[in-house]
């Protein structure tokens, strides 16, 4: 396993810096083989070349690591049911990576790296075609729009119910479709705990170049209709362990973290849960109050808000890893992070500098779109 994650991390480096061309590639040779695959994916492509690249790029860097490898991979598997993905439809797909690989690795490429990506892509397919076997599940569930609320400029948090249980984990996250933007899917997590009535809730931040969550931010209205694939993701909680908590979130990524927190409500007494919560200005801190209000109700729970940019806020002052490094000391802690990439590789430097152990720390990035 060591010589062939070592062939797939040279040969990629061959190819890093030309991503996008590798994937405009990959792609054209994919729906030359087979034109019927294009109806599987949307109209504009730029977002999903880089989706696919990042999903292949994680499986390989997992390699190493066969239990976080096999998860990652069933959990993939399962959630691409909702592209109606079909086990002849991966022969193709390997086919044309190898290609589009061998032509920008140019003379460097080689026999051994060719094997070493044919028997990585075999592992692959293999895992996740029976992750989606193993789905007694329906490929996507429907859910309605039930309540939508806006927060200041760019930002909004709405609720779903769906018309089946969706059977998943606080802290994880599900990629959703709207019908603004048919065949595009984007991940956002569940900010509750599972409930019986079925209701889901999530927060989205409207960016400058984000169609999609342009569309669920400003366009969203209760009654639409949304379809919700399998969930992912591990940044849950271990109910064995008895150390105390500390969660660092960034923007939307409140989300997960308040999962967490609902969870914690339902059986937590003995582990202290200090939540540092990061924004630019006091009006992205929009769930403050109610984070202020359960921490006012459950004596375990500490909420320290912070802001980066806004000189009238008269709380803690810097991002919000900087913040936390204050407290502490965090060494017998476990850590939960999610927010904004920047913001989570922030924090993973810090706790890296802290000596906090990396099998302490869960986390979770998004780009929304």
């Amino acid at each position: 396993m060591g010589n062939l994650s070592r062939l797939l991390k040279e040969s990629w480096a061959l190819v890093e810096d030309q991503q996008d061309k590798v994937a405009g590639y990959f792609y054209a040779r994919l729906f030359l083989t087979d034109p019927r695959l294009r109806d599987l994916f949307p109209v504009h492509m730029d977002v999903q070349r880089a989706r696919l690249l990042g999903a292949i790029v994680h499986a390989v860097q997992t390699l190493e690591d066969p239990e976080q490898f096999d998860s990652y991979l069933r959990a993939l598997g399962r959630d691409h049911r909702k592209f109606e993905v079909v086990g002849a439809h991966y022969d193709v797909v390997g086919a044309a990576l190898v290609e589009a690989l061998r032509t920008f690795a140019g003379e460097q490429w080689g026999w051994e790296y060719e094997q070493a990506w044919k028997d990585a892509y075999a592992v692959i397919a293999r895992k996740m075609q029976a992750g989606a076997a193993e789905d007694d599940n329906p490929p996507f569930w429907h859910a309605e729009v039930v309540a939508h609320q806006r927060y200041g400029r760019d930002m909004a948090v709405f609720t779903c119910r769906t018309s089946t249980p969706l059977d998943y984990r606080p802290g994880q996250y599900v990629s959703l479709e709207s019908q603004y933007h048919p065949r595009v899917w984007r991940a956002y997590s569940v900010a509750n705990a599972p409930r019986r009535d079925n209701l889901l809730e999530f927060h989205v931040r409207a960016l400058g170049a984000g169609w999609v969550s342009g569309a669920l931010v400003r366009r969203l209205r209760a009654g639409d209709p949304l379809r919700l694939a399998a969930p992912m993701g591990d940044m849950v909680l271990d109910r064995r362990s008895a150390r105390d908590i500390v969660c660092v979130a960034g923007g939307t990524g409140l989300a997960p973290i308040k999962a967490l927190i609902d969870e914690l409500t339902t059986y937590n007494r003995t582990r202290w849960v200090h939540v540092f919560l990061g924004a630019r200005d006091r009006d992205d801190l929009y769930h403050l109050d109610e984070l202020t209000q359960l921490a006012a109700r459950y004596p375990w729970l500490s909420v320290v808000p912070s802001c980066s940019e806004d000189e009238t806020f008269t709380g803690e002052r810097g991002h919000v890893n900087e913040v936390m490094s204050r407290y502490g000391p965090w060494a017998e802690h476990d850590f939960f992070v999610s927010g904004p990439a920047p913001m989570v590789r922030g924090t993973m430097r810090t706790l890296s500098e802290l000596r906090v152990p990396s099998t302490r720390i869960r986390y979770d990035a998004f780009t929304e779109w």
